[in-house]
């Protein structure tokens, strides 16, 4: 496999930094640009100095640095994005324009100098749909607008809209990777992320907090999976053009896997408490009882499926904040 130079939008963030790693261990060439809203510059620390590390501070909505960096690198992981239910909640104007706008001036940029992107969507877009698992061609069932929970998912989707509109219009080499609930050391809880919340409040010695009533389901994938699958992702041309889902299978209720914490940091399964949604976001919240993803288009695409079981995620994020501390952890 031929090296390349890759440019990373967000990436001092969460799954950002964790990508940076490995295409450097791959021998390729990182840039990274981030405005820190989200990310952080501990994630990348010990990335700079290396000989095939920069990075920039600074928004990828500025036109003057975007169109230097893309002209620079050889393809594009476009990351950035405003994440996280409480931060949509708190702050949706910041959810739609980062999104839509951000991805409107990342594929402006790639389409001047017809430079590969792999923009990352979620699992968000499929709204409150019931068929489960969720198949990529599947429809989308949406809460009214007048719910800002689902700003996001459409923010989303109007950003897959516009990276596929630029393949078919524009002959722009786009693949666009749904993903489901990714977790792993550097996630921080700080908006809403529920695994490293659940982790601190267990090692501080407070309840966890497990809003609704705790059945809903989710499936958790380690970070290191998901990275993984996008670099395959974008050394795969027959991917272009198409979207993918990236998730674990593995299903589980939110009040088990506040137990299961519980009984990793050494404390009583039972020390959780229910919080109602409007108490924990706003009034009239609406979540998915169920988020399941079928994941056989990536596998019979590059042979892609998760690897890294729960327990072992947990146990890698529960040794990660005890080493960092709680405050670090939740640090913008």
């Amino acid at each position: 496999m031929s090296t390349r130079h890759y440019l990373i939008t967000g990436g001092a963030g969460f799954i950002g930094s964790h990508l940076a790693e490995v295409l450097l261990a791959a021998d390729h060439t990182v840039t990274v640009i981030d405005n820190l809203s989200t990310g952080r510059m501990a994630n990348i620390e010990p990335l700079v100095g290396h000989p095939r590390f920069r990075f920039a501070i600074d928004t990828i909505t500025n036109a003057m640095v975007m169109d230097r960096l893309v002209s620079e690198c050889d393809a594009v992981f476009h990351l950035a994005a405003a994440v996280g239910v409480e931060l949509i909640v708190r702050d949706p104007v910041r959810t739609i324009e980062t999104n839509v706008l951000g991805t409107h001036a990342v594929l402006q940029a790639a389409g001047r100098y017809r430079k590969q992107v792999l923009l990352a969507s979620t699992s968000e877009v499929y709204g409150k749909g019931v068929r489960v698992p969720f198949s990529e061609d599947d429809d989308r069932l949406l809460g009214p607008t007048t719910r800002s929970r689902w700003s996001y998912a459409d923010s989303k989707a109007i950003d897959e809209f516009l990276g596929l509109a630029y393949h078919k219009q524009h002959q722009l080499p786009v693949t666009a990777a749904r993903l489901f609930n990714t977790v792993g050391p550097r996630q921080t809880g700080q908006y809403g992320m529920v695994i490293p919340r659940f982790v601190r409040q267990a090692l501080e010695g407070a309840p966890v907090t497990v809003y609704g009533d705790g059945e809903q389901t989710r499936c958790f994938c380690n970070v290191r999976d998901v990275v993984a699958a996008l670099a395959a992702l974008i050394e795969a041309p027959q991917a272009l053009g198409q979207v993918f889902n990236v998730g674990s299978t593995a299903e589980i209720t939110i009040r088990a896997l506040a137990r299961q914490i519980l009984a990793a940091a050494g404390r009583d399964p039972d020390d959780y408490v229910l919080i109602p949604y409007a108490q924990a976001y706003e009034p009239g919240f609406e979540d998915m009882r169920r988020r399941v993803p079928d994941i056989s288009k990536i596998k019979a695409t590059i042979g892609w499926e998760p690897k890294i079981p729960l327990s072992a995620t947990l146990a890698q994020v529960i040794e990660y904040t005890r080493r960092r501390g709680s405050e670090d952890v939740n640090a913008a």
